[in-house]
This record gives C-alpha cells, structure tokens and sequence, in this order.
C-alpha cells in the first residue's frame, strides 16, 4: 500500500505527541541512521520578533543572539561531536539568528528562504511548509540533514512548540514513513 504525503506528515505529528520524553541516548542513535533529519530552532535571541522595518541583508535591523544564544550554538555544536555526529547538508533560514546558530554550531550554512515561514501570510507559509517537507522526504540517505528555522516552522513541520536552542530528530522509518525520534534541548 503506497502512503501519500499527507499520511506521512499525519504520522508525524502523531509521533510527536508520544516521544516528548524521549532519551538523549535514542536522539543520538536515531542520528546515526541514515536519512535521519535536525529539525532545529535557533538559539537564545531576546525578544519575540523581528522589528517591522527589518532586513535580511542588514543582521543590525534584526533580532539577534546574545551572549547566551551564542555560547548555546557552540555547545549544540560540540555535543554532537561529543556523540560523534557528522551532519551533511545544513540548511538555514536567511535570518542572522539562524544562520549565526548553524555556523557556530556546525561551522557552515546555506540560506534557504523558505525556512524562516510566513505567520501573516496563510498561502504563503503552507507553500513554505510543502517545500520544507518535500525537502525532507527527498533525504533518504546519508549523513543527517540539519535545518536551522523558527519555532513556528518547527511546530507546523512536528506539532512540537520547543525553545530557543532545542531540536527535534526524525528518523525513517523501514516503510519509509519519519517518526520524530525525539527531541533535546542544549541549555
């Protein structure tokens, strides 16, 4: 029987519900499968928005990390070399907090428009959100694929609400279907 997207995401979610109090130890196996996915929210930035007039090409218009938020990327970074994970790909939203997060963490980003979601635009964000998960369900393989987004996009994408600096892990499952594996937060 062939699974559709839609059951697929379904299965997702529902997931979701059931593993918040997952291990750390299942995180990091679940990360040693191949095709495994990062889904994680940037760090601490004070505040809750971007200011109305802010600009991706200018960070000094934008909400950004503090001391805390910075320092809390490069621990993300080193627990997953203390748990000997590699990470392929690491996609990120165009927005300084994300991409400051990925590049102290993992050294690297790309910037991909369509992470940093759309709350004021419904068509928009769903467009947004199909194109993320098109993304994921393209990675079959290979070294986890790390996406560095909002909380928003993280909970249309999981149903999870998770803090500034936690990321949740979905793995595939032997039907092909993902399964949030769990999640963690790095204080």
């Amino acid at each position: 029987m062939a699974l559709t997207r839609r059951s697929v995401w379904a299965a997702v979610v529902l997931c979701a519900v059931s593993v918040s109090g997952a291990r750390a130890e299942s995180v990091w196996d679940a990360l040693r499968a191949p095709g495994s996915v990062v889904v994680l929210r940037h760090s601490h930035a004070p505040g809750a928005f971007d200011p109305p007039d802010a600009k991706l090409e200018d960070c000094s218009t934008q909400r950004n990390l503090d001391e805390s938020g910075r320092a809390q990327a490069a621990r993300i970074g080193e627990v997953f070399r203390q748990n000997a994970i590699a990470v392929g790909k690491i996609l990120s939203s165009p927005r300084c907090r994300c991409l400051d997060t990925a590049r102290l963490a993992f050294g690297q980003a790309q910037p991909w428009d369509v992470l940093q979601g759309a709350l004021n635009d419904s068509e928009l964000r769903r467009r947004r959100l199909a194109e993320t998960k098109n993304a994921i369900d393209a990675h079959r393989s290979g070294a986890p694929l790390v996406l560095v987004t909002h909380g928003s996009v993280v909970t249309d994408l999981t149903g999870l609400n998770i803090r500034m600096g936690e990321f949740v892990v979905l793995r595939r499952a032997a039907d092909g279907t993902l399964a949030v594996a769990g999640r963690l937060y790095v204080e």
